[in-house]
């Protein structure tokens, strides 16, 4: 069973999740000056995380975080939206869609996917110890001695782990977004698109071995 995290209370997970949490964000703020749209909820709860730890009050400031239910979802999105300012976040496989529905200078990229830019800034060692004191270290093993998995390396087994369940998925999201913090070293794509959505929310680079995400 996965561990209960009072801090992802409000975030939906479930089948009717993408839809639902959709209209949850739409709700949240009746005349947003800017829209963040992101393709699920794990990426809203990363952006909130990183928002809320550099002491941004994103919906006081008028900005919104959509989760859409999906990249193929942008383009009708935009259209239903089409007054209010947006810019995206999504995965390296899905750009061309945000960018034909946004523009490129809107769209920040994680490359492969939000997981795999916050494995590569956290690092593996990192990660297992945070795996540990969530108390799933032996799930993980468990999940490692499987035959598909023997002799992989280790990041896929750490991204199939975090990313086969839910609210395993947005728990890692938020935990993954605040060690990022904690070690000067956010994904350039979740500093870009917040600063982008709330002029002067990143800070000066420390050039603590930042990796640039595609633009």
């Amino acid at each position: 069973m996965v561990r209960w995290d009072p801090e992802l209370d409000g975030y939906l997970h479930g089948p009717a999740a993408a839809s639902e949490a959709t209209a949850q964000a739409l709700a949240a703020l009746a005349d947003p000056l800017v829209m963040v749209l992101v393709e699920g909820v794990s990426d809203q709860i990363a952006i909130d995380t990183l928002a809320r730890l550099r002491g941004r009050e994103l919906t006081a400031q008028g900005v919104l975080v959509v989760p859409i239910g999906g990249a193929q979802a942008i383009a009708r999105f935009r259209r239903e939206h089409p007054a209010v300012a947006a810019v995206g976040l999504c995965d390296a496989a899905e750009r061309q869609l945000f960018v034909d529905a946004l523009g490129p200078a809107d769209v920040f990229t994680c490359v492969p996917d939000l997981e795999g830019e916050l494995l590569r800034a956290v690092g593996t060692t990192r990660v297992l110890a945070i795996v540990q004191e969530q108390g799933e270290l032996r799930r993980f093993t468990t999940l490692s001695s499987q035959q598909a998995w023997v002799g992989t390396p280790v990041e896929a087994r750490l991204r199939r782990f975090i990313t086969s369940r839910a609210r395993a998925k947005h728990r890692y999201a938020r935990l993954l977004v605040e060690a990022a913090v904690e070690l000067g070293r956010v994904p350039a794509a979740l500093d870009g698109v917040l600063s982008r959505a709330v002029p002067g929310a990143r800070p000066a680079p420390t050039g603590r071995g930042r990796r640039p995400s595609a633009p």
